[in-house]
């Protein structure tokens, strides 16, 4: 007891030292920001509010933040999304290092150190481009840099994730999450069913396409439809888990019905194609009439309603004027009508075409993080993640992607090997596979490897899906929570 008590006490005088500290340095900041520019001194003391609270309210903090991430990317032209990611990253490491430095256990797992050595792999292109060992100068790093802090953000959440582990349990966490949909699906039915004219601008839901046409589709909060696009299929993966797990399904029937109407307004097929990925993949291994009717159930009523709409049925009809269905129809003729048919499926091909030919000039190492639309004639991105990856990273940088895509699965499936995996975590787990075999099956077509917000919640999952406490009723930290802060 006695030596407890000592612990506690020299824990106390540690947490009080930093967090001394830590006011003379906000002091410091404001006094010099005061003198400075003093509109920025209402800047570093938000700042400071916000550090003090995410410090004493952690669990509630991060589960705040994590639910309001999908309310954000509307306010992309203010930086906002960026300013989160940054703010975030900042937030995990001090909080990190301060229970480094007060001793406590840091809730990591073997999954995490994989995903660290990636993002430090990735590094190494941010590296050379100023060394001019890439296929373009200097010049272009800080594009580089965003890139590789947006994928950092993705260990961060992760990391912060972790440290939920025995203090949240599992089931909750993932329940509240369910929260995050309420802003998103808000914005999809305002654009749905009112006049543009009445929306504000930022929720105006006409859309540039890749070949400039504009289309009227919705994208909630999301930014662009077809991110909207996959974060809606993440959260079917999670009402079907929630489907299968709760006792009272009229409720998560209803949500799985709204989630499946505004996926069809998305307008995305790439998404559809997806979908049908995800029911086959989640279907098969538990293949009985039940499972086959539900699967075939839903994917009918999306590809219905998707095939009810004008866009639709122009989309699924000019898939036939494509070398994928159109026998007659070569590549170079695609690639050649691609600059007047207005089809996007063509557009494509050219588009392939013309920065394979520029990946030669750059083949092992590619061009750099982020400088795929510096590279293209069209200054978009390519719509096929692993031309994006090959561009950006060469052969070794493909190589890397595709590794990481494949540790994934790889992680899921040593989960569902598990021995004491639990009945509720192997249900998530089977959904998170499903997801898992989808995705690069969507990255042929798409940019799915920019939808940071997806990405976001699936480092989420992924972290709260390796957790070893899914069979406790309730979750305790053992140690000194950092809510006593406030006491000290």
């Amino acid at each position: 007891m006695t030596m407890l008590k000592l612990q506690s006490s020299n824990l106390s005088s540690r947490l009080t030292f930093f967090v001394a500290l830590g006011g003379i340095a906000i002091g410091l900041v404001v006094g010099f920001l005061a003198g400075l520019k003093p509109l920025l001194v209402g800047a570093a003391l938000f700042g400071g509010a916000v550090l003090v609270w995410f410090f004493a309210k952690f669990e509630q903090a991060v589960m705040g933040l994590l639910i309001l991430r999908s309310s954000l990317d509307i306010f992309s032209d203010y930086q906002i999304p960026a300013a989160f990611a940054l703010g975030l990253d900042i937030l995990a490491i001090l909080y990190v290092t301060l229970k480094l430095l007060t001793g406590q256990r840091i809730q990591v797992d073997n999954f995490w150190w994989l995903f660290v050595g990636w993002i430090l792999l990735q590094g190494l292109w941010v590296v050379l481009l100023p060394l001019g060992g890439l296929g373009l100068e200097g010049s272009y790093l800080p594009t580089a840099i965003r890139e590789w802090v947006r994928l950092f953000s993705w260990l961060m959440v992760y990391l912060i994730v972790m440290q939920l582990k025995d203090r949240v349990h599992p089931q909750k966490l993932i329940s509240l999450l369910f929260l995050s949909l309420i802003a998103p699906l808000t914005a999809a039915a305002m654009q749905t069913f009112l006049p543009q004219s009445v929306l504000p601008s930022q929720l105006v839901n006409v859309t540039a396409d890749s070949i400039g046409e504009n289309l009227s589709r919705i994208n909630g909060t999301l930014g662009h439809p077809n991110t909207f696009g996959t974060f809606l299929l993440l959260f079917i993966g999670l009402t079907t888990w929630k489907l299968r797990c709760a006792k009272q399904r009229v409720t998560w029937l209803v949500l799985l019905g709204v989630l499946a109407f505004f996926f069809v307004g998305t307008k995305a097929l790439f998404s559809i194609v997806m979908l049908a990925v995800f029911i086959l993949v989640l279907v098969v291994p538990r293949l009985s009439l039940t499972n086959l009717i539900g699967g075939l159930l839903l994917f009918a009523i999306v590809i219905g309603l998707f095939g009810m709409t004008e866009f639709g049925q122009e989309r699924l009809a000019s898939i036939a004027e494509t070398p994928l269905l159109n026998p007659d129809m070569n590549i170079s003729r695609a690639i050649t009508l691609s600059k007047s048919d207005g089809n996007s499926f063509n557009w494509r091909l050219a588009e392939w075409s013309y920065l394979l030919k520029q990946w030669e000039y750059s083949p092992l190492l590619g061009f750099g993080l982020g400088t795929t639309p510096f590279v293209s004639h069209s200054g978009l991105l390519p719509h096929n993640d692993y031309i994006r990856a090959l561009i950006e990273g060469g052969v070794l940088g493909i190589v890397t992607f595709i590794t990481f895509l494949a540790s994934q699965v790889v992680r899921i499936l040593q989960l569902l090997r598990s021995p004491t995996i639990s009945s509720s975590q192997r249900q998530l787990c089977e959904i998170l596979l499903a997801i898992s075999l989808a995705l690069p099956v969507g990255m042929i077509t798409e940019n799915i490897w920019s939808h940071t917000t997806f990405f976001f919640y699936w480092s989420t999952l992924m972290a709260i899906a390796g957790w070893d406490n899914w069979n406790q009723s309730n979750t305790k930290d053992n140690s000194i929570k950092l809510t006593q802060l406030a006491h000290y």
